[in-house]
């Protein structure tokens, strides 16, 4: 491949162009470290006629890490002995979403292990309703696994707006190869169409860098992305945690490098390809490069981070992966170091916003 030849699909793609999966792969595979910037360039330029330069944020809680999959690259998988289990009060929940809406995040992310019993999706509804009766209520994004349609209906009923189920990978050789098999891919993928017909704001992410994985896997994860019409994506590099049954893959310091190149790729052909929905700078870009993961991915073409206003007495029981970053740090601390960094790279925190994905405006009126 041709620098010239590269640039003619870039150019295609950011036109407005339909790339294949041959053509998707291409963009993943930069020739060279100018082919790679300009890649991220031109998706940054995108983004920025999208959105300008702005940045929604989103108070990220992680209410409990009580979880009953077993997946085998998580740390809170139910099979790790060495987790302390909790589930945050209602009172600390509140808390954390006000303060949120203090720090004029605008919008808030519930994140927990993946139960489904009724005494969980009730709990879950009961909190929604009393975050909408706060005096600044902030838009509030679900991340609680697989549910069934009803009770998905009763969620966004309570007042949510949009809800994270990631796929982690859209092979499903490789879907099976990480996770055990009560949890399916065809039931993953169900279940992220149930979450569409209850009208949320959908989204869904993967894994980069996972053992076997090439790049012609993750152009299958844009496409998948693409076919499923998603509105929101979230996605990372792969990060060992050495308490599960992957906690043993290679991570060697070129291994990671290649993990944290992929990932900025993987969101600047997604911006390309998708155009105008959500993408977040993820935490696990920011444990790779603790100065300046997270930024690089907003310069790749994201727009989105979630900063933690959790109890900080609960963050080093969340540890999905080794190396989280932020574990010491209140939320104003997190919050202040935030705004600096974004500031250094010419963004701009969007405050008091929902922040919706226009993507999500134009599949809902189409």
């Amino acid at each position: 491949m041709t620098t010239e030849q590269y640039c003619d699909i870039l150019n295609f793609t950011a036109s407005g162009g339909k790339p294949d999966i041959t053509q998707i792969e291409v963009l993943l595979s930069p020739p060279d470290a100018e082919c790679e910037q300009k890649l991220f360039d031109t998706a940054l330029k995108l983004k920025r006629e999208i959105f300008g330069n702005l940045v929604n944020l989103r108070g990220l809680i992680e209410f409990s890490n009580i979880c009953s999959c077993d997946c085998l690259y998580c740390g809170i998988r139910k099979s790790n002995p060495k987790v302390k289990r909790y589930q945050m009060s209602d009172e600390e929940i509140l808390h954390s979403a006000k303060l949120a809406s203090d720090f004029g995040y605008g919008a808030v992310v519930l994140q927990s292990g993946e139960r489904s019993d009724r005494h969980f999706t009730g709990r879950v509804t009961q909190l929604l309703n009393k975050i909408a009766e706060l005096p600044s209520p902030p838009a509030v994004t679900l991340s609680c696994g697989e549910q069934s349609l009803e009770v998905y209906k009763e969620w966004v009923a309570a007042g949510a707006k949009r809800y994270l189920l990631r796929i982690e990978s859209a092979t499903e050789e490789i879907f099976r190869r990480i996770h055990p098999e009560s949890t399916t891919f065809a039931n993953r993928k169900a279940a992220l169409l149930r979450i569409r017909e209850a009208g949320f704001q959908t989204g869904t992410g993967v894994m980069i860098g996972l053992p076997g994985q090439t790049l012609h896997h993750l152009a299958r994860d844009i496409e998948f992305f693409r076919d499923m019409d998603i509105d929101m994506i979230g996605m990372g590099p792969f990060l060992p945690q050495s308490d599960t049954p992957m906690g043993d893959a290679p991570d060697d310091e070129q291994t990671v490098a290649r993990r944290f190149s992929w990932s900025l790729r993987m969101i600047a052909v997604t911006r390309l390809v998708l155009k105008d929905v959500n993408i977040a700078s993820t935490t696990a870009l920011q444990t790779i490069d603790p100065e300046n993961g997270r930024e690089r991915g907003l310069l790749a073409g994201a727009n989105v981070i979630m900063p933690n206003v959790g109890d900080i007495s609960y963050r080093r029981d969340y540890q999905l992966y080794n190396g989280k970053p932020a574990l010491d740090e209140n939320g104003r601390e997190i919050r202040e170091k935030l705004l600096e960094s974004l500031r250094k790279i010419g963004e701009v925190p969007r405050w008091d916003a929902s922040g919706d994905p226009p993507h999500f405006a134009r599949r809902t009126n189409s």
